[in-house]
């Protein structure tokens, strides 16, 4: 959607908010012995508390409140018995909707003490993301937030994953347009209007650039064991920046 009232704006902020204390929450929970089935229901009663749905629930028919993804699975991750070890590299995705309005966001992070590789991939993800928000900038071109992430992730020594993309969302949890790419293709002409909301994340791999859909139907794993990560904010697209949503308190990612 694109924002064109202050009370849209408030209501995505609301979503927002909730988004990130559920992630907060569920982070804080993420230690060895905890089952991600778990800690799925620490995201769930946290959104109860705060009156939000499950957007995988709601919209797609996800058997969990949360995707919780383990080492090389990149996405959709299905919380189950599996139990957290020290070292594990761990990405939490959360979307859910509040009165209405849609908020996704997501972040990668390890059990414990990370290892070398983890730890720089983690901080390669963390800096694509932060690379493909100050790309934004109402009337700019939208592959310009793959080429930035893309750029980053490959500076670190990592690739891109290919197959998977952030969208649009608001009133839905995914809009137009519906593939925000995390890698940088130029035959994509499309320019950013004022206001569009958008779910932006690169994800980033040590290896394969593709995925495969796991035994469960939902999981999806790199190709070659890899491991990945993925951060991802909801923003918000103005002529100065990317406003982040999907924080305590929204701010201005100016663009460069």
């Amino acid at each position: 959607m694109s924002i064109e009232t202050l009370a849209e704006l408030e209501a995505l902020k609301a979503a927002g908010r909730a988004a990130a204390e559920v992630m907060e929450g569920m982070r804080a929970a993420a230690r060895p012995g905890v089952t991600t089935a778990e800690l799925d229901g620490v995201g769930a009663r946290a959104m109860a508390r705060l009156g939000a749905r499950s957007a995988p629930i709601r919209d797609a028919g996800f058997p969990a409140a949360t995707c919780i993804s383990v080492n090389d699975c990149v996405a959709h991750g299905v919380p189950g018995p599996r139990r957290l070890r020290s070292g594990d590299l761990v990405n939490v995705d959360v979307s859910l909707e509040l009165d209405g309005f849609y908020a996704d966001t997501g972040a990668s992070f390890t059990v414990g003490a990370p290892s070398e590789l983890a730890g720089r991939l983690c901080e390669a993800g963390r800096q694509a993301l932060h690379s493909a928000l100050g790309s934004i900038r109402s009337g700019g071109r939208l592959n310009r937030i793959g080429l930035a992430a893309e750029r980053t992730a490959r500076a670190h020594g990592f690739t891109v994953i290919r197959d998977l993309c952030g969208h649009g969302l608001g009133r839905a949890l995914r809009e137009e347009p519906s593939d925000v790419f995390g890698y940088y293709e130029p035959r994509d002409l499309r320019r950013l209007p004022e206001g569009l909301v958008l779910a932006v994340e690169p994800f980033v791999s040590s290896g394969a650039e593709e995925t495969r859909v796991d035994d469960d139907g939902w999981s999806l794993r790199t190709t070659d064991g890899a491991l990945a990560v993925q951060f991802e904010h909801t923003v918000v697209v103005t002529d100065r920046g990317a406003l982040v949503l999907t924080v305590p308190e929204p701010f201005l990612v100016e663009a460069t």
